[in-house]
């Protein structure tokens, strides 16, 4: 398993190059919005800082430099920013993990 480092909104994230984003800052206890998980909506729409993501066709709009964190996933280390407050669960160490 390749891991990489994904940063969003300044939390450090463990991640991977074979799940969505989505799918691994949940695991990692930080909770962006989504409504539909299969790029319809445009719900977990955020903005791509660095590096790059394989991202799967999708209906929603997207503009330059954004990504659907439901249908992309991260090649290499990523940073994203969410334009609103993230919730996320408590844990004791500043990177979080998302196997």
């Amino acid at each position: 398993m390749s891991q990489l480092t994904i940063t969003v909104n300044g939390i450090k994230v463990c991640g991977n190059r074979h799940e969505p984003l989505l799918i691994q800052l949940e695991k990692a206890g930080i909770k962006p919005e989504y409504q539909c998980r299969n790029g319809v909506c445009g719900a977990c729409r955020c903005k791509l800082i660095s590096g790059s993501v394989t991202q799967q066709d999708a209906l929603a709009f997207i503009g330059p430099n954004e990504i659907l964190s439901c249908c992309s996933i991260p090649q290499q280390d990523i940073e994203v920013h969410f334009d609103y407050q993230l919730n996320t669960q408590q844990q004791s160490t500043k990177t979080k993990i998302a196997l």
